[in-house]
């Protein structure tokens, strides 16, 4: 994040228009772009301590929540299967809610390949899900 808002900070006289946001999640999405490509090189994550908040359930039903921990790790590991181009789109209209117009701008592409990637990208993750089902 802090490379974000650095990087942001830096080319905050080359912006255009009112809107930000889309403009901003550019960069934030291309830091995170990089910092993967490093990340897998460095694929080392520590071990939960005994006192790891991630391992204390504070729902009332432990089964329900470990039934929704595992779906929510399947969907991500589905949606990382896909390629970068559609699994873009999709985040950006499904979690971060945004619109075709700001999707477009944020990724410097038509708002027609925006439909078309989104449309292709349900295509692909419903796919992907249902063979993750029967498998």
């Amino acid at each position: 994040m802090q490379d974000a808002v650095l990087r942001a900070y830096r080319a905050f006289d080359g912006i255009r228009g009112t809107d930000i946001k889309p403009w901003l999640l550019a960069i934030v999405r291309n830091c995170c772009r990089n910092a993967g490509t490093v990340a897998k090189r460095h694929a080392h994550a520590p071990l939960p301590g005994p006192d790891d908040p991630a391992l204390i359930a504070d729902g009332s039903d432990p089964e329900q929540a470990a039934v929704q921990t595992s779906e929510n790790r399947k969907l991500n590991a589905v949606v990382a299967l896909l390629p970068d181009e559609f699994r873009d789109v999709l985040i950006l209209r499904e979690i971060e809610d945004m619109s075709y117009r700001e999707i477009a701008e944020a990724l410097e592409i038509p708002v027609g390949t925006v439909m078309s990637r989104l449309a292709r990208a349900r295509t692909m993750l419903k796919q992907k899900w249902m063979a993750e089902e029967r498998a």
